[in-house]
């Protein structure tokens, strides 16, 4: 993966609860970069307009057309333009419990609810039981939980990480960043931060700052049954 596409920013969607409302999705498209290879596909499958007289353009009145193709036609190019309008999830490199190298579309096929925290962060504290007992709640089959430990070597460690999950007694996945690959590929500015992914890899929330119950199975519920 080259290294223009891994700097690309992404901003992460934050989460309103004003008056209760509903997590917000679907808007992180509006938070990426104009370089985004994303809308650069957008803007190479725009039509380019042709004068009047052009041969393509004349009409042929002799030519039937088939209004169940039209409809085809169109359902097509309206699948299309959903798909480009959706953010691809970018895949990184971390580490297991054991410390083998995993990438995180190792996983896709399965709606993904990705985290990134540190042990000596108050806020990841706060949420991490939410996310755990909302995990077990799930086999690994239907919905995955990929915590990903931000390992810097100094502040945060794999063994204070391990020491920190083993100590709460917590059971989702934990995967470490001790490359930092996972943090630069996303930019990650604080955390914790989560990233809602459906089972095709795509991003369908994502969320800064630590979160409820309430909104972790709003976000949950973006991603599965799709």
């Amino acid at each position: 993966m080259s290294s223009k596409i891994k700097t690309i920013l992404y901003f992460l969607v934050l989460v309103s609860l004003i008056s209760g409302a509903a997590l917000v999705y679907n808007n992180l498209s509006d938070k990426i970069t104009p370089d985004n290879p994303i809308l650069d596909k957008k803007a190479q499958n725009t039509p380019v307009s042709t004068p009047d007289n052009s041969p393509d353009n004349t009409p042929d009145t002799n030519k039937s057309v088939d209004p169940s193709d039209k409809d085809a036609d169109e359902d097509t190019n309206k699948t299309d333009e959903e798909d480009d309008d959706r953010l691809k999830a970018i895949d990184f490199i971390v580490y297991d419990y054991d410390g083998n190298e995993v990438a995180l579309f190792d996983y896709i096929g399965t709606p993904i609810v990705l985290n990134f925290w540190a042990s000596w962060c108050g806020p990841c504290r706060m949420e991490m039981p939410h996310f755990n007992k909302v995990s077990e709640e799930y086999s690994n089959d239907e919905l995955i939980f990929l915590m990903v430990d931000l390992v810097d070597g100094q502040r945060e460690t794999v063994e204070k990480g391990k020491n920190y999950v083993e100590e709460n007694g917590f059971t989702f996945t934990v995967l470490f960043d001790t490359d930092q690959n996972a943090a630069y590929t996303y930019q990650i500015r604080s955390i914790p931060s989560t990233l809602f992914i459906d089972s095709e890899g795509y991003v369908e929330a994502g969320v800064e700052g630590a979160i409820d119950e309430t909104t972790l199975r709003r976000g949950i519920s973006l991603i599965l049954n799709k």
